[in-house]
């Protein structure tokens, strides 16, 4: 009698659905991941005298963000497309604009997490500023890339009829935003930040834009759908 390599039959595997990357679910991560932003620094701006709960906040919205720039890599795509040229492959601005912001959004959670234990100085400047700060490098150097990519496809970065435009340009705005809070937010030696109004601002108005760009692309929109119209007939 033989018997089968597989003695038991394998159960196909479970349905997550959202597990599955979708467009519309990486919208909706980024978006309550900035609006969990708007909040925290919206404590601190109108002084809710809660700085756990604005904490808090910002480190459950930078796990969104996370959530999200898994997703956002995941649909980029293959890394590199083939090109008439030596040597033959050249990497797609798509795929490193997303693994470029996907990091940023672990520096963030890195960030965040300290930030919320955080008893001197000495942790305050190397394991909140530091990640902090090069989250934003990440987020900017990645708005860079997507203007890249944008130009690529679209041989032009000025096309105000459609969606992609706005969203590259409002992520732009959101990523500057983000550099300014951290230049902003530098850990004195007496652990105070170097400016408080431009680092609580900045985050604010970063986390806005951020929402904004993230609302623009969802596939149900309706200047989505007519954009796509549009390129199916031309």
């Amino acid at each position: 009698m033989t018997q089968s390599s597989t003695p038991f039959p394998q159960a196909p595997p479970a349905s997550l659905p959202f597990l599955v990357p979708t467009l519309s679910r990486q919208s909706a991560l980024f978006m309550i991941g900035s609006a969990l932003f708007v909040l925290g620094s919206a404590m601190n701006i109108w002084h809710f005298d809660n700085t756990a709960a604005s904490n808090l906040a910002c480190f459950i919205g930078a796990w969104f963000f996370t959530a999200a720039g898994l997703y956002q890599l995941v649909l980029s795509g293959d890394p590199v497309v083939t090109v008439p040229y030596a040597p033959g492959k050249m990497f797609r601005a798509e795929r490193l604009a997303a693994a470029t912001q996907s990091f940023g959004t672990i520096m963030f959670n890195i960030s965040t997490s300290a930030a919320l234990r955080a008893k001197s100085v000495d942790t305050e400047k190397h394991l909140v500023w530091n990640p902090d700060a090069g989250g934003s490098v990440a987020f900017l150097l990645s708005a860079i890339l997507v203007y890249t990519a944008y130009y690529r496809t679209r041989g032009t970065l000025w096309e105000p009829r459609r969606s992609g435009f706005w969203a590259a340009h409002i992520n732009m705005l959101g990523c500057l935003a983000f550099a300014f809070s951290a230049a902003g937010s530098f850990v004195l030696n007496d652990g105070s930040a170097k400016d408080a109004g431009l680092a609580n601002w900045g985050t604010f108005i970063g986390a806005i834009c951020f929402f904004v760009a993230s609302m623009i692309v969802l596939p149900k929109l309706g200047w989505n759908r007519r954009t796509a119209e549009a390129d199916a007939r031309s």
